[in-house]
């Protein structure tokens, strides 16, 4: 009975975890997610949508707004980045609009130079186009190559153009900032996660601080790491994990290919499924098909409901066959009770395991 239900009952947990949209990719990580304790999430198309809408254009020079887009859209042309395709968005817009915007997309596509493109990892992207050197990328680029610029203060995610003729002769021609929505469901699931054993939320990011506090203390977050760098999140989920008790684990929620280290790393990794790369799907151990933030707390009640399942039905077989064992022991039992110690009891812990698949968490 405990050789087939066990496994049985966890074939059925992921199976009814499988059809609320969540792919469990093995039982061993059903038995860490039933012990989560903490839950670490990366902020952006994790608890908020992705989808970026350039709100504000500032500009620092002679150019018009419409080449400040232009220049943003050169460097961020082979990015699939969310920031990245809204800035090709709105250059779109600018050119159907025909407001200054002359080149089209596929004319820039055309024309860049893709041996001297470089993606400067948390920093931004250099490239070249015509000639002319450009720098695309957030306040830490501009500090790292010594442009001056003037700093936005606007909510949101600030992405800084720089153009020059050489290395030397760089300046910074303007700023565009871009607005993020948190997901509706955002809430809700700090909330069900709280009130399902988790006791800490953290929340990791490269966006400014008051990007990161805004979403985190709307939504319920407990601990806010704010600017930074993709190997400084590795860093930080160490502190996190070097914090928690013995019998505590640590799940890390993420995207985006910068994510696929963090989500190798903790205990569990749980990856979006929708908007999620490709190299963190593959890097997680759990996949929210709907990139839905709520159906982590669903994810971790379906474990736990599992695992009581497989207790229940180890302690039932066992039971019932040292209970027979007794009675047989002191002339009580006959065959026909072997017979239900054996088939009766298998039969009874099949039925009990098909219930996780029922289970909607």
């Amino acid at each position: 009975a405990s050789v087939i239900s066990v496994p049985l009952s966890f074939f059925a947990g992921i199976g009814g975890a499988s059809a609320n949209g969540i792919l469990i990719k093995g039982s061993t990580y059903m038995e860490i997610l039933a012990k989560v304790g903490t839950v670490v999430f990366d902020k952006t198309g994790t608890l908020t949508k992705g989808n970026f809408k350039v709100v504000d254009i500032e500009l620092y020079s002679d150019k018009s707004e419409p080449d400040v887009l232009k220049y943003a859209t050169i460097a961020e042309m082979n990015s699939n980045h969310p920031i990245a395709i809204s800035l090709r968005e709105a250059y779109k817009i600018k050119t159907l609009q025909g407001e200054g915007a002359k080149d089209s997309l596929e004319d820039i596509e055309n024309s860049v130079d893709n041996d001297n493109y470089e993606e400067i990892s948390g920093y931004g992207i250099k490239a070249v186009y015509n000639g002319e050197l450009i720098y695309v990328g957030n306040s830490k680029l501009m500090d790292q190559l010594n442009i001056s610029y003037k700093a936005c203060s606007k909510l949101g995610t600030v992405v800084y153009v720089a153009v020059g003729d050489s290395a030397d002769n760089v300046n910074c021609i303007g700023s565009i900032v871009i607005a993020d929505e948190i997901k509706t469901d955002s809430k809700e699931a700090i909330k069900k996660l709280s009130e399902g054993g988790v006791s800490k939320t953290v929340m990791l990011t490269g966006d400014r601080k008051n990007i990161a506090e805004y979403v985190g203390n709307n939504i319920g977050i407990t601990d806010i790491y704010s600017e930074l760098l993709p190997g400084d999140k590795v860093d930080k989920l160490e502190a996190v994990l070097s914090t928690v008790e013995t019998n505590s684990k640590v799940a890390f929620v993420g995207d985006g290919i910068n994510d696929a280290p963090v989500l190798a790393r903790a205990d569990v990794g749980i990856a979006m499924g929708g908007l999620g790369q490709d190299a963190a799907i593959e890097a997680a151990d759990v996949v929210i098909m709907d990139d839905k933030p709520s159906n982590i707390a669903k994810a971790i009640n379906i474990s736990k409901k599992t695992l009581r399942i497989v207790k229940q039905n180890i302690v039932f077989a066992i039971g019932i066959k040292i209970l027979v064992m007794i009675m047989a022991a002191v002339g009580m039992a006959s065959m026909w009770y072997a017979v239900f110690a054996d088939v009766g009891v298998c039969f009874i812990a099949i039925l009990n395991a098909l219930r996780a698949m029922k289970y909607k968490g």
